[in-house]
């Protein structure tokens, strides 16, 4: 049985034709409590026939069985033949505790202040979010930088005011062959020998790699005894927790506080496998994603938090769920005719207010929001007066303004100052963003998708849509080199626009 072919999924189609909800007449509380989020849908644009069908729809499309799986370790990534056990690296599986063991004891005894972590896609988007996020539990003097782009102007700034001999450089790659992520590697390595000289220490003292290729990594001087290892059960956007996070960020937050991560993403994961559909909040999450996209028709969703040291979780958020559910078959190998993951922008409050709200308030497309904000903030800036607020409390005056002018809106004689409403949204209140709650959001994102992916019968675990494209690259690559060694393009397979475009760019000029 296919997701659009269940009993509740032509139930919920059937009752969407003569469904009109009105927020502003008939807006009703819908809460889930928890010690560490209080998880607000009240403002997304369901009822209770709604609600009870998507949780119906759930149990149909065999989402309990399908959890369980996971945590088991069947091999759900049915394409690869893996299993999917990302949630094993926040437990204390023996082989998992083993290398968090090494990780401890590398990065306690580690004297460089400056690291720079060279990787891509989810070698990078995972843990830089989760180093933004803990900023301020950062050891003293340290400093981490993430080296993701080709791009030469990365690695430039990236590296500009560090001193090499001050400089530890971790490559990340399981492989030890990601085109991008070695360019990257050959560059640090000739800018470290620059100044330190060419003697094999140097390499064995400033670089260490997270990897599974320990051949390629001593052939590129690298110690074996500095390689950190993971595994082929771990996907890359689902590796964060994993020794790609593990080592960055256990050099500059120190041990305990990635461990506070772990504990975080735990705690979440106990609560995705246990908790009843009713409270369980990725599952809630991903429904009414769910609902909106395959029932209401909205394919983008804006993710909001009010906290700037949030900044990088849109951008992880996009990968998990563009990477994860972006896919034109299910399990089966079969053209799915529904649609499939969503687009997923963001900006943290206030900034994005400044830039993209005037399209949620008033556009002609309905983009649905979360709104993420915390009680406590990091910087405790301003003081609370009779006649002022904190920094904090001015920031939060929008978390709470926001979603119920997407809501409610406002009617007015002048139709350009009209607002609409009725435009959906969740809000998620914490207490105040630790390591341990940035590391729960962390596995809230992970478990969202995958949910998604279960219920739509697709493979969140594999990512052959990338794979083109670098294929691609490669032949572009060597038609390149070929021009160095001959001053003559091969044309072959060539269409004429990027035969076109490839003389420009080689010539040098316009």
């Amino acid at each position: 049985m296919t997701f659009d072919q269940a009993k509740n999924f032509q139930q919920l189609l059937a009752y969407k034709k003569n469904f009109h909800p009105d927020l502003k007449s008939h807006f009703v509380k819908r809460v889930v409590k928890t010690e560490h989020v209080y998880f607000d849908y009240s403002r997304q644009l369901v009822d209770e026939t709604v609600v009870t069908l998507l949780l119906r729809l759930a149990e149909e499309m065999g989402l309990r069985a399908k959890i369980k799986a996971m945590f088991n370790g069947e091999k759900i990534n049915v394409t690869e033949q893996r299993s999917v056990l990302h949630v094993a690296l926040r437990s204390d599986q023996l082989e998992v505790r083993q290398v968090l063991d090494k990780v401890k004891k590398f990065s306690s005894q580690n004297k460089l202040k400056n690291i720079v972590a060279i990787g891509i896609g989810g070698s990078y988007l995972g843990p830089e979010y989760l180093a933004e996020a803990s900023t301020p539990f950062a050891l003293p003097g340290r400093t981490l930088r993430f080296v993701a782009n080709v791009d030469g102007t990365d690695f430039a700034r990236k590296t500009a005011d560090l001193n090499p001999a001050d400089t530890l450089i971790i490559i990340i790659s399981k492989t030890f062959t990601t085109a991008e992520t070695m360019k990257n590697a050959e560059t640090a390595k000739k800018w470290l020998q620059k100044v330190l000289g060419n003697s094999p220490e140097v390499i064995k003292k400033h670089f260490i790699a997270v990897s599974t290729a320990q051949d390629k990594v001593e052939a590129f001087g690298i110690d074996p005894e500095n390689m950190f290892c993971f595994w082929d059960w771990v996907g890359g956007r689902y590796s964060a927790t994993s020794a790609v996070g593990a080592v960055p960020l256990s050099l500059y937050l120190g041990y305990e506080n990635f461990e506070q991560i772990l504990k975080g993403a735990n705690w979440l994961d106990t609560h995705f496998l246990h908790a009843s559909f009713e409270e369980n909040l990725p599952v809630l999450s991903a429904l009414l994603d769910i609902w909106n996209i395959n029932f209401m028709g909205y394919q983008t969703r804006a993710l909001l938090p009010y906290f700037q040291s949030l900044g990088k979780l849109p951008a992880h958020t996009q990968q998990v769920e563009m990477e994860s559910n972006g896919k034109l078959v299910d399990i089966t190998g079969q053209l799915v005719k529904f649609s499939t993951g969503e687009v997923v922008f963001g900006e943290p409050g206030t900034n994005g207010q400044h830039s993209f709200y005037q399209l949620l308030h008033q556009g002609t497309q309905i983009i649905p929001c979360d709104f993420i904000g915390f009680i406590k903030p990091q910087y405790p800036l301003g003081e609370a007066t009779d006649t002022a607020v904190t920094h904090h409390e001015e920031l939060m005056t929008n978390f709470f303004a926001q979603p119920d002018a997407l809501a409610f809106g406002k009617q007015d004689d002048y139709q350009p100052k009209s607002f609409p409403g009725n435009r959906p949204s969740t809000s998620l209140l914490l207490q105040e963003l630790t390591p341990f709650t940035a590391g729960l959001l962390l596995a809230w994102t992970e478990h969202r998708a995958a949910t998604k992916g279960f219920i739509w019968d697709i493979n969140s675990f594999d990512q052959f849509g990338v794979e083109l494209g670098k294929k691609l690259g490669v032949e572009h690559r060597n038609r390149i080199l070929g021009f160095h060694q001959s001053q003559q393009l091969d044309k072959s397979g060539l269409n004429q626009s990027t035969e076109e475009l490839l003389k420009i760019f080689l010539s040098g000029k316009l």
